[in-house]
């Protein structure tokens, strides 16, 4: 049988949809459930999603409404009433929670959809000295329920809705819901992403589940790292913005996967945490690429959950308000644009202006997939076994599909050391690291929709490093992905910088990428 080649229409694919009315909640608060069901009833099921999914509070045989879809629900949220309340109890720990709806009675494939939260831990119930921030910014950022995304035409996305079919959970497959599929022994790479395409169209899933979601990352790290008896407390992007102080008194903030959109706040609470002596670990590519700016929208301004996220994207240089308005370093482009001037490498000793994709397109087409090892004494390294020039992470294709680097020169005994001039911090340690490469037009994945006037390669050419000519192009197509360590304000705190949205697909099967993520987490040296 052939696959279907059509889009899906994500929007009330399945006949039942929700959405929390917030993304993260304290203990003792209640959740409100906003659903909306072509069925007259339907049975919820709450679980905690750990190293196991072990469920909290169900109800059964709920009586439900059809709410449509508002044309702008994508830019300005859903506004449906709330159907279900859940009070929070203070036994439940910090965590995700996944939200499975059933609509009774409904079409077989069409009956089941998904939503989720957060709960947070209080000051007085912290149960770890980590904090995981799940990557909330992104996932709203590539949603595209409702209508459009940030890759879409939206300039402005809703929280206030469903999340995309499949962000949240999905059939589990071995590679095809990879944009960076690693090859087998024989095949040639996929490099127009045809295997994910396939995949994801039969199952009706969204574009978006190969680049965000609980599902893709943070659910298999923290399937993972709950198993190996670590424990965090959790928390969203937005919580950040919304409290800067979230992150004070924990030894360790971490981040993973895709954590691409963040605010100027969620920055200044992260950046604050390391210059006051704590850890940051980074296990994600295209990490803080886009400043984003988190407005509340109509009636409900005073509710998080009801903000809009706005990025301006490639034009925010041309059309963000607030230039105008005199405030042109919250414009909502790259944290690296000169506007903005505060590139995202001068914290995590790497951007993605100096290295953004790797197998994918025509980014590094045939590449190993893994981290050729330099500094294999590194504390980082300990436990492995791995030499000079080894490979770190080949089976798994731990590097792609977007990643980041810097500017490289080697000392006199051929290790990597920063090369400058691209923000890094002086006091840095480059372990390990690949090669990298922008898209410009014609180099995506033919599978994916992709800017038609210009790619990465062409618009960071022109804003980093001045035009379109051959110099100013090849600076912006050639670069790395690292494996770094830096101490950007010289108080003690350190940033470890994994720069690879796959990094967790190694885990759990892979003992080096087991070990180096131990040693991330553990800090010992």
């Amino acid at each position: 049988m052939t696959a279907p080649t059509a889009e899906p229409n994500i929007t009330f694919f399945d006949d039942i949809e929700a959405y929390p009315g917030a993304l993260s909640y304290a203990p003792g608060e209640t959740v409100a459930l906003h659903v909306s069901s072509r069925a007259a009833r339907y049975h919820v099921l709450i679980e905690r999603w750990g190293a196991e999914r072990t469920p909290v509070w169900s109800a059964t045989d709920l009586e439900a409404a059809y709410h449509p879809a508002p044309e702008d629900a994508y830019s300005h949220g859903c506004d449906w009433p709330e159907a279900v309340q859940v009070p929070i109890d203070e036994s439940w720990r910090s965590g995700f929670y996944l939200v499975t709806l059933t609509a009774v009675g409904a079409r077989a494939g069409r009956d089941v959809a998904y939503t989720g939260f957060v709960v947070r831990a209080g000051v007085s119930e912290r149960r770890s000295n980590t904090l995981l921030v799940l990557a909330t910014n992104t996932w709203n950022a590539y949603n595209t329920w409702g209508g459009k995304s940030l890759y879409t035409g939206a300039t402005q996305v809703a929280f206030h809705r469903p999340w995309g079919r499949g962000m949240l959970w999905r059939m589990s497959t071995e590679r095809d819901d990879r944009k960076a599929r690693p090859t087998r022994w024989g095949e040639e790479p996929d490099v127009d992403g045809e295997a994910f395409q396939r995949y994801r169209l039969a199952n009706g899933y969204a574009a978006s589940i190969g680049s965000s979601g609980w599902y893709q990352y943070e659910r298999r790290f923290v399937e993972w790292a709950e198993a190996e008896g670590y424990t965090f407390d959790y928390a969203v992007s937005s919580d950040l913005d919304a409290d800067r102080s979230i992150a004070d008194g924990y030894k360790l903030v971490l981040g993973i996967g895709h954590d691409e959109y963040w605010s100027s706040a969620q920055r200044d609470a992260v950046e604050s945490h390391v210059a006051n002596g704590g850890r940051y670990v980074s296990l994600s590519g295209n990490t803080m690429f886009w400043q984003v700016r988190i407005e509340p929208t109509g009636p409900k301004s005073s509710d998080t959950a009801s903000a809009t996220m706005v990025c301006h994207k490639y034009t925010a240089h041309k059309n963000d308000p607030v230039i105008a308005e005199g405030r042109p370093t919250e414009m909502t482009g790259m944290f690296a644009d000169p506007v903005v001037g505060r590139p995202e490498a001068s914290f995590l000793g790497g951007g993605s202006a100096w290295g953004l994709y790797n197998r994918f397109g025509q980014a590094v087409r045939r590449g190993s997939g893994a981290f050729t090892v330099y500094r294999h004494d590194h504390w980082l390294l300990a436990g492995t076994d791995l030499g000079y020039g080894d490979l770190l992470g080949a089976r798994d294709g731990v590097v792609g599909y977007e990643t980041l680097g810097c500017r490289i020169q080697f000392d006199d005994y051929q290790l990597p050391i920063r090369a400058g001039g691209d923000s890094t911090p002086e006091d840095m340690d480059i372990i390990a690291f690949s090669p990298a490469s922008n898209c410009g037009v014609g180099d995506y994945p033919k599978s994916i929709s992709a800017l038609s006037d210009q790619g990465d390669l062409e618009f960071i050419a022109k804003r980093i490093h001045g035009g379109l000519d051959a110099d100013s192009l090849a600076k912006a197509r050639y670069g790395t992905a690292i494996i770094a360590v830096a101490r950007p304000f010289n108080t003690g705190g350190e940033v470890i910088t994994i720069g690879t949205t796959d990094w967790v697909f190694g885990l759990p099967d892979d003992p080096d990428v087991v070990q180096v993520t131990r040693n991330a987490l553990n800090g010992t040296h």
